[in-house]
């Protein structure tokens, strides 16, 4: 399912690259660092919150371990942004069982430096997805690097097990809302869904399978509709359009079969077809992307709306 037809390459480079790093790097550094990743963030006060998150979540042998690691570490700052979103006065108001998922969320397998980054997604560490998946982030990378909204602003702090590289904001685990969110590729999906009064229930326990028309496959349906964009379009019209891409259960790539499957629309069923390495939906949508998992689901992209009858 994660192959493509050679039409469509060119839109998983621009939108939706699977496998955000071009390269990883090796131990190829010149200098040979002697502190590992926890004995650099002990050393650093910013990031003395970061250290006792991770002493209390029992992830202290785990990140001093042959690895390596790529860490996204939030400074003190990021998590006290953290503490007033929540409500609370700091990590101990904290359980251990609540700041592992998140923590592990900032972790990406490899030694990753900058130089390696491209835009696309990446598998972390935190496997707290339906059926023990793991999470993915988003990481945009232009003229600086994002990773699902929250800003690399010191890159390539070497160890020896791997490598941190400093963010303004804690990542919290993407539901398959969040992950719309995060991808500007799907802001027109997210302005639909905001103006059916959706999000609230996508954002639920689940978990779904989410079929995301990319901003191409919306102007698509624009054409078709002759209208401007969402602006024309009333909650009533939308809403059964929107269920109609969404499926029950956490559907991963392998698991895709052919075959007629219902929809959050009653009584609507996509058509499925796979065949070889490609997937159509209803005969003219085409699976451009894949297994974009969430807590609550996982996403796969289309480039064609579908629209029930």
């Amino acid at each position: 399912m994660q192959k493509l037809k050679s039409k469509l390459q060119y839109f998983l480079v621009a939108l939706l690259m699977v496998g955000v790093f071009t390269s990883c790097s090796k131990d190829d550094d010149p200098v040979v660092e002697s502190k590992n990743i926890v004995q650099t963030a002990v050393s650093d006060p910013q990031f003395s919150i970061l250290v006792s998150a991770l002493q209390k979540a029992n992830l202290v042998t785990a990140l001093e371990g042959t690895g390596p690691f790529t860490v996204f570490a939030p400074t003190n700052a990021a998590f006290n942004t953290l503490f007033t979103q929540l409500g609370v006065s700091g990590i101990n108001d904290l359980s251990a069982e609540i700041l592992k998922p998140i923590l592990l969320n900032h972790v990406v397998s490899g030694k990753v430096k900058s130089t390696d980054i491209a835009t696309g997604y990446a598998n972390t560490l935190n496997n707290s997805g339906p059926g023990q998946n793991f999470i993915k982030v988003f990481i945009e990378k232009t003229t600086s690097v994002k990773v699902d909204g929250s800003n690399v602003t010191t890159a390539d702090v070497m160890a020896s097990n791997g490598v941190i590289h400093v963010i303004d904001k804690v990542i919290i685990p993407a539901s398959v809302v969040n992950h719309a969110i995060n991808n500007a590729g799907f802001s027109t999906l997210v302005q639909a869904v905001l103006k059916a009064d959706l999000a609230s229930a996508l954002s639920a326990t689940g978990p779904f399978t989410v079929f995301a028309p990319s901003n191409e496959a919306f102007a698509k349906l624009f054409t078709a509709l002759g209208v401007s964009g969402i602006a024309d379009l009333t909650a009533e019209q939308l809403t059964p359009i929107l269920l109609y891409h969404v499926v029950s259960g956490n559907v991963t790539a392998s698991q895709v079969m052919s075959g007629s499957v219902p929809t959050l629309k009653s009584g609507s069923n996509i058509n499925v077809v796979v065949t070889g390495g490609s997937v159509k939906l209803n005969g003219n949508s085409n699976v451009v992307a894949t297994d974009v998992q969430g807590t609550n689901g996982v996403i796969h992209a289309i480039d064609t709306v579908l629209l029930p009858e």
